[in-house]
């Protein structure tokens, strides 16, 4: 029989909560696309198989909140994407506003266009990005020209980002405690894409405020930090955070090294208030702790009471439409091949939050396996590959 597919997953648990499916399925991967999803797919139409029986399948995840420009100089913040993304299930990450105008082509040069991880960009308002003294240097920040990099290159660019403008006190005529904001809002609305913002309240700046200056598909992240009166004195969500999200804002999680507290979170999500998006926050301060990956980063959640399909879609469906690109996350034929399998272990595991405090969970996600474009990208176990004494003399050849 011809081989009509390149690879096959066999006997695992669909969740791809796009297509509404959450059941046993085969997934079959021809040419880079998903070519087919079905009940029960003939193993001999395909060249390689993989028995992924016992594990749940599902679109690659969508991490919408990364530093990952590791090639900037001088260095001290960013990931090297493929060292973190494949090995989480993650096949798109989202750079927020590491780069802005005056770097953005080299981050493109370097990083994104060399990088098997798909990667989009948030530009900074500030043109020269993340971290220095720079970020509170109004001059830094133009509109215009922030903008102009959005439409120039439309398929690398998601949006625009403010984050870190606060360490300017007291306000002078200078420094002003919402142009960070204002100047972002304005570049959003000249690009017409989504402004992610990252926030710290002042008395002259509260955050009640910022919610109502952001505009329907605005992304707040690091909703769970520590510095945000979500919570009223009964410890429920406040209604204006209701009131935001009917009008269209966006709460992400963002974890980062400081950004996610559980005091913050179990409250809110026992209070209905749960995040529109999972991400990370993921840069080199925080790989080994407390965030360690999007994986370990979605465990918490689950544990926290997220149903697993509603997980799932939140890493995949809603990243993916706040960015612009709902062609992600979901395993439609025709759609690219991006795909993660998925591991659920019942236990007892300890997880941890940004104030060091820890909560056990009695479950844990793991990635057994991850496929890019329709090539298999993490795979330590080997469930793509065949057993060693099965396998052809010249099954691997070494390039010399």
């Amino acid at each position: 029989m011809t081989t009509q597919y390149e690879l096959l997953l066999k006997g695992g648990h669909v969740i791809d909560p796009k297509n509404h499916i959450d059941q046993v399925m085969d997934v079959a991967i021809a040419a880079g696309k998903i070519a087919k999803v079905a009940d029960d797919i003939d193993p001999a139409t395909a060249e390689k198989v993989a028995d992924v029986s016992g594990f749940y399948v599902t679109p690659g995840l969508i991490d919408i909140h990364v530093h990952a420009y590791h090639t900037r100089e001088p260095e001290g913040l960013s990931i090297i994407a493929d060292h973190h993304s494949f090995r989480s299930g993650v096949t798109t990450m989202v750079d927020t506003g590491t780069a802005g105008a005056k770097h953005f082509l080299h981050f493109k040069r370097t990083v994104i266009d060399r990088s098997r991880t798909r990667i989009f960009a948030f530009i900074n308002i500030v043109k020269s990005g993340m971290l220095g003294d720079f970020e509170q240097d109004e001059a830094e920040m133009d509109p215009e020209l922030a903008a102009s990099i959005v439409l120039a290159y439309p398929e690398d660019c998601v949006g625009i980002k403010t984050a870190h403008y606060w360490t300017k006190e007291p306000w002078d005529d200078k420094h002003q405690p919402w142009t960070a904001v204002d100047r972002a809002l304005e570049a959003s609305a000249i690009c017409k894409k989504p402004l992610m913002m990252d926030f710290w309240p002042r008395p002259e700046r509260t955050y009640p405020e910022l919610l109502k200056k952001m505009q329907p598909g605005d992304i707040h992240t690091h909703v769970y930090a520590q510095q945000f009166p979500i919570l009223d004195e009964n410890k429920k969500p406040q209604k204006f955070m209701f009131e935001a999200r009917d009008r269209g804002i966006i709460f992400d999680v963002g974890h980062g090294a400081g950004s996610f507290w559980f005091r913050q979170g179990i409250p809110m999500m026992e209070g209905g208030f749960g995040p529109d998006s999972i991400s990370t926050d993921l840069h080199i301060g925080n790989v080994n702790g407390p965030v360690v990956d999007m994986i370990t980063t979605m465990s918490k959640f689950l544990c926290m009471g997220m149903p697993l399909d509603e997980l799932i879609y939140r890493s995949t469906v809603t990243p993916a439409e706040e960015i612009g690109h709902p062609e992600l996350g979901t395993l439609s034929e025709g759609a690219e091949a991006d795909v993660a399998v998925i591991e659920r272990q019942e236990g007892e595991f300890g997880y941890t939050d940004c104030g060091r405090a820890k909560y056990f969970g009695s479950q844990k996600l793991v990635c057994k396996m991850t496929v890019r474009s329709g090539q298999v990208v993490y795979d330590p176990e080997g469930f793509s590959m065949p057993k060693w004494e099965d396998a052809p003399p010249q099954y691997w050849t070494i390039r010399q």
